[in-house]
């Protein structure tokens, strides 16, 4: 197997942190595995079977959660995971878990999957994921479990970012109705010819599984990771069908556990391929159990995307799939739309930074996960933590950070207005003209949502053309999702087709910028403006940085007396507003 890019191989090994008080820290909630992977835990390619890698994973990441909870947990849901290697028998698998964030009585565990070689002493990357556990109930009622204080700026940043996930998996089941019923693929297949295609039916799989003892946890239900190992073994014979071939897991989308399954119960495991693209195929896996005569129970509903590799270790070109009709064609038709999901996921959510355009395309289908990056991008620069105080005039304060080829600002001052209406102020980009000389017209091109609105916005002209230049932002806010949380306003630059660059101005892009705005007190608000500099940004600020200009003091002075100004809105006006 491939053993990954050698910068990754020197990362994976987090070492303990030491504060600034010099004590040495460790996350408590981070618990190891380490399993040496056995001829009885690979498949017949000698590779360690993707089900028994879920199996150790679900169960470290469990005593992770039930180590803060203090109690015990079930698997409630796990994020899509993309597998980047495959395992080779003899090899060592290291499997870190630790808490993200804790909710009223539900958790989100980081778990990072390496593979090590104990004769090379190398090490890489093999898959990371989030899964979210729930607490259970004790006798004396729900569980309401206590929160964490994050430490290190990691831990600071997933934390953060937790609560943009957790939205993500609440409208998970929404997006894919939306995408299904608006987008394209609703009249995917009308009109399609299945000319020597495989038909569907040829792939189906059923099996049955009697959960015993050694399948349970320590609770009697049955393991998470037991339940997605047995899809796992299904799906993979209903891909082998397909191509008479061994087909490689390389992803599993976002799924959540209906409901828990016990010792004793039949466990019935259905899979079908639903279609195939060039170089890939989606396996659609449902699991569902009984007790006797009693009905199915629902447990979990899994969509696996597999390959098959050449003798070069190249995706293989599939063939096509004749669906079966009427449930056969919805499978079908949501097989695209995932498809479509996991692409927009990976192109704009998992992409490293410099590798994602300044400007990202924008439509209807990706509007979430385009919402999602501006957040998460904004609240990843915010959790920084080695910013350099660059100067301060009468509390107006000015910090720089140089990283990664970008150099980043914030500015940050407190006002005497309250926070909520501070986020109604400034969340309304169409009135920053009012205190920002760099904004000379904003106008609304769309207003997606409560939370998200397209902006094009003209500043003057910093070189010698005169031209104007202008940008066109997408502005994603957010409430606070725990006390404690900042107001969030996120800005980045998109693409509309009906709004490309003019000859009369020079178009302008935001890579990362925006407000964080935290409640010190009923009436005191600290407010903290970030901007991830591009070119065409610089000009507006290279002297303000090389300390030679007042322009960051005035603005931030008229943004305060705007917002003490106008600090008594009527709830009317601040509907209007957003």
């Amino acid at each position: 197997m491939s053993s990954g890019n050698m910068e990754e191989e020197q990362q994976l090994e987090e070492p303990l942190f030491i504060l600034e008080n010099g004590e040495v820290y460790r996350n408590p909630t981070e618990v190891k595995m380490s399993q040496i992977v056995l001829p009885c835990h690979a498949n017949h390619c000698a590779e360690l079977s993707v089900g028994q890698l879920l199996k150790w994973m679900d169960s470290t990441a469990c005593l992770s959660a039930e180590r803060h909870a203090g109690c015990s947990c079930i698997t409630a849901s796990m994020d899509d995971i993309h597998f980047e290697h495959t395992i080779g028998v003899g090899q060592v698998v290291n499997i870190q878990a630790k808490l993200n964030r804790a909710f009223n009585s539900s958790m989100e565990v980081g778990i990072l999957v390496s593979c090590e070689d104990l004769f090379s002493e190398r090490q890489w990357k093999v898959c990371n994921a989030f899964a979210t556990f729930v607490a259970r109930r004790t006798d004396s009622g729900k569980v309401q479990l206590k929160q964490i204080l994050p430490r290190t700026q990691d831990e600071q940043m997933e934390y953060s970012i937790a609560a943009e996930r957790r939205r993500m998996r609440l409208i998970h089941a929404d997006i894919m109705k939306d995408l299904l019923s608006n987008g394209p693929v609703s009249r995917v297949g009308e009109c399609q010819e299945y000319q020597n295609a495989v038909p569907a039916e040829k792939t189906r799989v059923e099996s049955v599984e009697l959960v015993l003892p050694p399948h349970a946890n320590h609770q009697v239900n049955t393991f998470g990771g037991q339940i997605m190992a047995w899809m796992e073994n299904v799906a993979t014979i209903a891909a082998s069908r397909l191509c008479n071939a061994h087909p490689t897991l390389r992803t599993i989308d976002m799924f959540h556990f209906r409901g828990p399954s016990q010792v004793g119960d039949r466990v019935i495991l259905r899979a079908i391929v639903n279609n195939t693209f060039k170089n890939s195929m989606e396996v659609g896996v449902r699991a569902e159990a009984y007790r006797g005569r009693e009905p199915l129970r629902h447990i979990n509903s899994a969509f696996m995307t597999f390959e098959v590799l050449d003798e070069d270790k190249k995706p293989r070109t599939l063939p096509r799939i004749r669906p079966e009709p009427v449930d056969g064609m919805r499978r079908y038709r949501e097989a695209i739309a995932r498809k479509k999901i996991r692409l927009d996921r990976k192109y704009i959510i998992s992409c490293k930074q410099t590798e994602v355009p300044l400007s990202v395309p924008w439509d209807p289908s990706n509007q979430v996960y385009l919402s999602y990056n501006n957040v998460s991008a904004l609240k990843m620069l915010a959790a920084k933590n080695n910013w350099v105080l660059s100067s301060e005039e009468n509390k107006v304060s000015l910090y720089t950070l140089e990283e990664n080829q970008f150099l980043s600002f914030r500015v940050e001052m407190k006002v005497d207005v309250p926070a909520e209406r501070v986020f109604i102020l400034l969340s309304d980009l169409s009135r920053r003209q009012e205190w920002d000389s760099h904004y000379k017209q904003c106008d609304v091109i769309n207003q997606v949502d409560e939370d998200d609105v397209i902006y094009r916005v003209v500043t003057p002209s910093v070189s010698k053309d005169s031209k104007f230049q202008d940008f066109v932002l997408l502005a994603s806010r957010r409430q606070p999702c725990d006390k404690g949380d900042p107001y969030v306003i996120a800005l980045r630059s998109v693409t509309l087709p009906t709004h490309t660059a003019t000859s009369d101005c020079n178009r302008g892009e935001v890579l990362c910028a925006g407000f964080t705005i935290w409640e010190e007190s009923k009436t005191i608000t600290k407010i903290s403006y970030y901007n991830q500099a591009t070119p065409g940004v610089m000009p507006y600020i290279s002297t303000d940085i090389a300390g030679l200009s007042s322009r960051f003091y005035s603005t931030f002075c008229a943004c305060s007396k705007f917002l003490e100004e106008n600090k008594d809105g009527s709830p009317a006006v601040q509907s209007a507003a957003l």
